[in-house]
């Protein structure tokens, strides 16, 4: 097994057991192989939805290194990313992931990231699971346009 992927299974049995968040682990190396990042799920210690291993992952590797931009980095998770977690990792300018679990594999055990795969392919449109409308685009636009005047680093 790899040592980099057994380091995340290892981190996400441990907070699993102690009801800390699912089976979910994620490990994050430079570009030099060092390891900058070992997390797990944390989102029933921290009631946050967001506290994804791959994100906790990520928020450490970032602090640890002093920069949002993870470019160089691989991410290893026990799991097939969420969508949440998909993003970040895209924001985070990560180029390479070794995932263990398949998503077919999360629903089979209860988790919904199919279910959200599939509301994202159908464009949001299924009101049961979220209602998304534009609202006050003209003056939010304002607000844009200030932000590009200030000439402010895009991320």
């Amino acid at each position: 097994m790899n040592e980099i992927m057994q380091s995340a299974l290892d981190r996400a049995r441990q907070t699993m057991t102690e009801n800390i968040g699912g089976p979910f682990g994620a490990a994050i190396i430079d570009e030099k192989g060092e390891v900058l990042s070992v997390a797990s799920n944390s989102v029933l210690r921290d009631n946050d939805p967001t506290a994804h291993a791959e994100v906790n992952a990520i928020r450490a590797a970032c602090q640890k290194i002093g920069s949002y931009d993870l470019s160089g980095c691989v991410l290893y998770t026990t799991a097939y990313p969420c969508p949440m977690c998909l993003s970040a990792i895209i924001w985070a300018n990560i180029k390479k992931v070794y995932f263990g679990c398949r998503p077919s594999d999360a629903e089979a055990i209860g988790f919904r990231d199919d279910f959200i795969y599939r509301f994202i392919e159908n464009e949001c449109r299924d009101k049961n699971v979220m209602q998304i409308a534009e609202l006050d685009r003209e003056d939010c636009l304002k607000l844009f346009q200030e932000y590009q005047t200030m000439n402010k680093t895009i991320y």
